[in-house]
């Protein structure tokens, strides 16, 4: 068991840098994930955790490139008579300063700004990116880990499980909408998957929510562990509400995160009380 004195989390501030861009290679990973590999620029940066937010902009239409702010004295600043991009949050699924590669990972969903920009993504194209402004950093050797999530939450999942050493021990729960959208989760720690289908929940589900369903068959081992949980705002409260008064998780040890919110456009926020 870990000393939970070594065992806190802890919050990293960056420079803010904006960066223009370009599409390098474009790939298919399931029909509802895409993952957009971009260049340009990228020899200082920095993500120190696996739940990182970029915010990325989006060309407006008719135009090659993004219009990006500058971070002037009191706060970010956009050219004057130009109208505002569009932006959303985006996870660095990975980087490499050395061949100055960045990756992302669109969900193909409703329509929005990065859905219809992503469907059609090609390598040339441009797209501008701010940040990370900072990170929360868990720790990795924690006896147990738990990550939680639907698509919007793959990228953070898949980076957290290249980044864990080799033989941790870790559960992770993912909803998404069919069996064709589940995708391979390599990595060299003990994993235990569980995938949730909202196509197959049907009326046999015990709750509104496949997540909690989810959740509520995993196995929490004794010792120091830490839940991550990331999706759409509903579901992760109810998650956490599950760990938190029926599971007896300490809510100290969870990091929930509202990605989306069903009918809402552009929303992010963390979930606690």
């Amino acid at each position: 068991m870990q000393n939970p004195s070594q065992l806190e989390v802890v919050r990293v501030r960056h420079p803010l840098k904006f960066r223009l861009l370009r599409v390098a290679r474009v790939t298919a990973l399931s029909p509802a994930l895409i993952r957009v590999t971009l260049t340009g620029d990228l020899s200082d940066f920095v993500s120190a955790s696996f739940d990182d937010h970029l915010k990325v902009f989006f060309p407006a239409a008719g135009e090659e490139k993004p219009v990006l702010p500058t971070l002037g004295p009191d706060g970010i600043v956009f050219p004057e008579g130009v109208e505002r991009p569009a932006a959303r949050d985006y996870t660095p699924r990975r980087f490499d300063t050395e061949s100055q590669e960045l990756d992302l990972e669109f969900v193909l969903h409703d329509a929005g700004p990065a859905t219809a920009w992503a469907a059609q993504a090609q390598p040339g194209q441009y797209l501008g990116v701010g940040g990370p402004r900072g990170s929360m950093v868990i720790p990795t050797d924690f006896d147990w880990h738990l990550l939680i999530g639907d698509e919007t939450a793959l990228p953070a999942i898949q980076r957290r499980l290249t980044e864990l050493p080799p033989g941790a021990r870790v559960a992770v729960v993912v909803e998404v909408a069919n069996r064709a959208a589940r995708i391979e989760l390599p990595t060299d720690a003990d994993l235990y998957a569980i995938w949730c289908y909202r196509d197959e929940s049907g009326d046999e589900s015990k709750s509104e929510h496949p997540l909690v369903d989810g959740v509520s068959e995993v196995w929490l081992p004794p010792g120091e562990g830490y839940v991550w949980a990331a999706g759409e705002a509903s579901a992760i409260r109810a998650v956490r509400a599950h760990l938190c008064n029926e599971r007896g998780v300490d809510k100290k040890r969870i990091r929930a995160s509202a990605y989306w919110r069903r009918g809402a456009q552009a929303a992010h926020e963390t979930i606690d009380d």
